[in-house]
């Protein structure tokens, strides 16, 4: 599908690969939102955690636990959005 639009992508093993605390800041960043704002709860839950944590513990938390991230997230330049469902990463193509 995103081939089909022009998107050239590159997939990023999110549990091989965890992106780091800067990382997350940054792809949020661009996200426009808080780490609470894509916490995948029932992973949350599995681990014990409430959901009331700061955005700071949360980026500690994802950092080191990534399938508390929800994904997929395609980031392109300046903009990123969440891929659920998957049609919304065809919002990162150019020509719309």
């Amino acid at each position: 599908m995103l081939r089909d639009e022009g998107l050239d992508f590159e997939v990023r093993e999110y549990t091989d690969e965890p992106l780091s605390v800067v990382e997350l800041k940054s792809v949020l960043g661009k996200l426009g939102v808080e780490p609470s704002d894509v916490l995948r709860k029932r992973d949350a839950k599995e681990l014990g955690l409430s959901g009331d944590e700061t955005s700071a513990e949360l980026f500690k938390l994802m950092a080191s636990n990534p399938t508390l991230l929800e994904r997929p997230i395609g980031v392109r330049g300046r903009k990123a959005v969440v891929g659920r469902p998957v049609d919304n990463l065809l919002e990162l193509s150019t020509r719309r």
